[in-house]
């Protein structure tokens, strides 16, 4: 079997997404292994999940750093500590500095509750709801300096129905995320998914 690549999480809050992954790589045969869970806040709840899982974690505050890159370094200096190969965005809610994103740039995903391109930004699933769409859905996508604009590797459907609200279509996707996330970093650790720039 080939050797498992090295994925590290960032997460800022519970990281439901970020159990999807953990629960995925204790699978022997999948893929990719968890090597490390970083936090921009202290009390993430995920942060507890990954310790009590067996996953090493880090804190840092951006808000003990003078710059976004000098952030942005310490967590490239994380992340090189634990030999990280990808990085899985799982609800990190800080957007990176232009030079940590071009670096990482094939090497990071994350996963955004929306086919993009449609519904960037923040609350995509109002947003949908607003527009009177009738299919909503998660992108998993490469991440590149431009916010949610990196090429996708794969979507997840779900279908908007009369009477939903936020809250239930924001349900029914993360029900979908949970699965989609797993299965595109399959995609990407056995080569079967390669970033390519427009």
């Amino acid at each position: 079997m080939p050797e498992r690549k090295r994925v590290a999480i960032l997460i800022s809050g519970r990281g439901s997404n970020m159990v999807a992954l953990i629960e995925a790589a204790r699978d022997p045969n999948f893929p990719a292994e968890i090597v490390g869970v970083f936090s921009n806040k202290a009390d993430a709840p995920g942060l507890a999940f990954a310790r009590e899982a067996g996953v090493p974690t880090a804190f840092r505050s951006h808000k003990d750093f003078a710059s976004r890159e000098a952030f942005d370094a310490e967590i490239c200096a994380i992340l090189a500590g634990w030999n990280t190969e990808l990085v899985c965005l799982a609800g990190f809610m800080r957007i990176f500095s232009t030079g940590f994103a071009a670096n990482w740039t094939g090497r990071m995903l994350n996963i955004h509750p929306s086919l993009l391109p449609a519904f960037k930004g923040l609350k995509p699933q109002q947003q949908a709801l607003d527009a009177g769409v009738t299919e909503a859905g998660c992108t998993v996508h490469w991440v590149i300096p431009e916010l949610d604009d990196g090429p996708t590797i794969l979507q997840r459907t779900v279908p908007v129905l009369a009477g939903d609200d936020e809250a239930s279509l924001s349900a029914r996707i993360l029900a979908e995320e949970h699965k989609a996330y797993p299965e595109a970093l399959r995609l990407v650790a056995t080569g079967a998914a390669v970033y390519r720039a427009d």
